[in-house]
């Protein structure tokens, strides 16, 4: 195992989910029921092994056939193209009249 590898993806995994939408589900959930907070670890915990290992498979698998360079550039391309909606979509928010 690649020990230096582990580390980076460990770490920027980690700031990435930080305030994420998942770490957010995951506190309103063991908010409803503080005394089940195990559940909602182990679901939340089971769920990004699930989705870490589609992701890490996936981009084993293709990494075959298309090279790294240019699936680092779709995904650059794809979250700028996200940010740029979102930000159209708040600017849309703030310009609208509020609602009576």
């Amino acid at each position: 195992m690649d020990l230096k590898l582990f580390c980076m993806t460990f770490g920027i995994v980690f700031l990435a989910e930080l305030g994420d939408k998942t770490q957010l589900t995951a506190l309103a959930l063991s908010s409803g029921k503080p005394t089940c907070w195990i559940s909602v670890f182990l679901g939340s915990s089971l769920a990004l092994v699930c989705t870490s290992a589609i992701a890490a498979v996936g981009g084993s698998v293709i990494a075959r056939y298309i090279p790294a360079k240019y699936l680092i550039a779709t995904a650059a391309i794809f979250f700028i193209i996200m940010g740029c909606c979102m930000l159209i979509n708040l600017a849309c928010k703030c310009s609208s009249p509020p609602a009576a």
